[in-house]
């Protein structure tokens, strides 16, 4: 019996058309992903059902509260289908992805996140091998994660990144391997493939001020810092550091900003500014500084999981310190910690 994939269209390039004011989402999807579908061999293909968001989303306008909308989707269908879909604009997928992948824990199916580069409704695209790929790999029962496929790469969703604007190969997963590559064939890397785990769904309540990112540079002042931390609403600030995880500790407003926000009980997150390695705070005297006023050293977390991480857990509900304690560990092989 094939496989039933509900496909969730969500917006983005790969449904867009062109306007007096540029790309812009269109409704209907389905009509015309039914169209271009029937020029290929569809009995290869699983069965699929397509849904369409009420409000369509530019991922360019993307908020927090959208990874509910997503997420609310997917759980509410989840034990009608064998596998998931989700076309989703290219300038936030990677957040996407990795939101839900903290938020559908223990997953036993795949969800395969996709989208273009260029809409389905032009001529010469990369929409339709990304979709036709997807709907192969959401049959596949040895998936059991959220996953980005894009361009022959299938990447763990929360280990991705957007790396190129305009290249079709756009994603990649820097500090990890690829879950597969397909080519003639659909090659996957099952050592590499998250285990089947028990299910633990959360749709947290996000909060679009709640984390706030700040990249250190040359000159950086304390108050910089500072108004990324002074609303009442932000609860957890992501410092983007040089290197391994350096800030200036010869400067001592700042230091003092940092650890002033740690006893407030606000969550200080570090990661590192370059796309691959890992942070480690105590190798150098500028990174250790930051261990001594309590900032959380942030693996080889990308920008993406990090911030939707660290999303996730406060709009859990959790205290700091148990924020803190969650953020140092692997939930989903989101990092290597």
């Amino acid at each position: 019996m094939k496989p039933r994939v509900l496909v969730l269209y969500t917006g983005g390039t790969i449904g867009m058309q062109p306007s007096d004011r540029g790309y812009v989402p269109i409704r209907g999807f389905g009509r015309l992903m039914k169209e271009h579908l029937q020029t290929r061999a569809s009995h290869q293909l699983p069965e699929y059902e397509l849904i369409e968001l009420d409000a369509l989303i530019d991922s360019a306008n993307l908020v927090p509260s959208d990874w509910g909308r997503i997420g609310g989707e997917i759980v509410e269908q989840w034990d009608a289908y064998d596998g998931f879909v989700i076309l989703h604009g290219t300038d936030t997928m990677a957040y996407t992805a990795s939101a839900l992948s903290f938020m559908l824990r223990g997953i036993d199916k795949p969800v395969i996140v996709t989208g273009s580069q260029i809409p389905l409704t032009e001529t010469r695209n990369d929409a339709l091998d990304n979709l036709v790929t997807a709907l192969m790999l959401a049959g596949r029962a040895e998936i059991s994660e959220v996953c980005i496929y894009f361009d022959g790469r299938l990447l763990r969703g929360n280990r991705s990144t957007k790396l190129k604007s305009a290249g079709f190969d756009a994603f990649d997963s820097p500090n990890h391997p690829w879950l597969g590559q397909v080519g003639i064939h659909i090659d996957l890397k099952r050592h590499l493939l998250l285990k089947p785990g028990r299910r633990e769904f959360l749709l947290p309540a996000f909060a679009s001020d709640a984390v706030s990112v700040a990249q250190i540079y040359p000159g950086i002042s304390a108050r910089v810092i500072e108004s990324h931390l002074e609303p009442d609403n932000v609860r957890g600030l992501i410092l983007q550091t040089y290197g391994v995880g350096n800030v200036p500790d010869n400067n001592p407003a700042l230091l003092r900003v940092l650890g002033r926000a740690v006893e407030q009980g606000k969550v200080i997150l570090n990661i590192s500014q370059c796309i691959q390695g890992k942070i480690d705070q105590g190798v150098y005297a500028t990174g250790a500084s930051l261990n001594t006023i309590g900032v959380v050293p942030g693996a080889d977390l990308t920008l993406e999981a990090a911030f939707t991480k660290l999303h996730t857990l406060l709009g859990e509900g959790l205290n700091a310190s148990r924020v803190r304690q969650a953020m140092s560990v692997s939930i989903c092989g989101e990092c290597t910690c």
